[in-house]
C-alpha cells in the first residue's frame, strides 16, 4: 500500500478529511456536474458519471441533490454555475512537486489561493509543463479487502489490463494504465465492489525522500492545500515512509 494512501487512511479514521459535510457535498457536486457535461447523464453509459454518483451515494448525498448535479451537467438546468477542470503545477517546501486538480467557477480566484497557500508552504507555482513530466497518468483503484478476497482482485485486475494487484492493512489497491480504467470500473462493478477510491491520478514517475519530519511537514502543507474549496486532489512526488507514518499517527 502506497505512503500516500496509508497517508489517506489515516485522515479518513482522524475525521481531517473534508471534516464538514458541506466540503464533500461542493466537491462531489462539482464531480458529477464535469462528469455529465463530459459524458451524458446516465450512469450506466457514463463511468465516471456512475463512479461519482456511486461515492455521492456513499457519502449518503440526497438523491435530489445527484440528480440536479446531473441536469446541471447536461445542460438541463441552466441555472447552474459553469465550472471547468484545470490542472496547476508547482512546487512545496523542501523541493517536493504537486499537480493539483481544481474544479472552478473562477481562475483568477484559485490561482489566487493556490499561489498564496505555494507560497506559505515555502514553495511556488510553476508553468504549463515544468512540473508534469515528472508524472505519469495513472488508473487507480482501492476498496477494503473484505469486499473481494486478493486472489479474486488479483485475477480480475490483470484480466482489465492492470499493471499490479497490491493487499496491505486490509486494502486492495488496483493500478494500472489509463486505458484500463473502464474495464476495471466496470467489472468492480458487475461484482458488487464500491471503491473507496477510484480515480485517474498523477503518479510520480521518481519520488523523493525527506527525513520524518520534513515529510510531516510536506503533508500538512498538502493538507492545507487539499482543504481550499476548489481543489479535487494534489499529487506529489513525496514518499511516505513509514516512519513518517508513524509520527503522523502519533500527532
Amino acid at each position: 500500500m502506497s505512503g500516500h494512501s496509508k497517508w489517506s487512511t489515516i485522515k479518513r479514521k482522524k475525521g481531517a478529511a473534508d471534516a464538514k459535510r458541506g466540503a464533500v457535498f461542493t466537491r462531489l457536486t462539482r464531480e458529477i456536474v464535469l462528469a455529465a457535461r463530459e459524458g451524458g447523464g446516465d450512469p450506466e453509459s457514463n463511468f465516471r458519471l456512475r463512479l461519482a454518483v456511486d461515492k455521492a451515494r456513499a457519502e449518503n448525498m440526497p438523491k435530489d441533490n445527484i440528480e440536479r448535479a446531473i441536469r446541471r451537467g447536461t445542460g438541463e438546468d441552466k441555472e447552474g454555475t459553469v465550472f471547468e477542470s484545470i490542472m496547476y503545477e508547482g512546487y512545496v517546501g523542501h523541493g517536493v512537486a504537486v499537480m493539483i486538480e481544481s474544479v472552478t467557477d473562477n481562475r483568477n480566484r484559485t490561482v489566487a489561493d493556490l499561489r498564496h497557500a505555494l507560497t506559505k508552504a515555502g514553495g511556488n507555482m510553476g508553468e504549463l509543463g515544468s512540473v508534469a513530466w515528472q508524472f505519469d497518468r495513472t488508473a487507480y483503484f482501492s476498496f477494503p479487502a473484505s469486499a473481494m478476497n486478493f486472489d479474486k482482485a488479483f485475477e480480475l485486475g490483470i484480466e482489465a489490463g492492470a499493471d499490479d494487484v497490491l493487499e496491505e492493512d486490509g486494502t486492495i489497491e488496483i493500478t494500472g494504465p489509463i486505458e484500463s480504467f473502464k474495464e476495471i470500473a466496470t467489472r468492480l462493478h458487475k461484482a458488487g465492489v464500491q471503491p473507496d477510491e477510484a480515480e485517474l491520478r498523477m503518479s510520480p514517475k521518481q519520488e523523493m525522500e525527506l527525513s520524518p519530519e520534513d515529510t510531516v511537514h510536506v503533508l500538512k502543507a498538502l493538507e492545507t492545500i487539499e482543504e481550499l474549496d476548489d481543489v479535487q486532489n494534489v499529487y506529489s512526488n513525496l514518499k511516505v515512509s513509514d516512519e513518517a507514518i508513524a509520527a503522523l499517527e502519533a500527532a
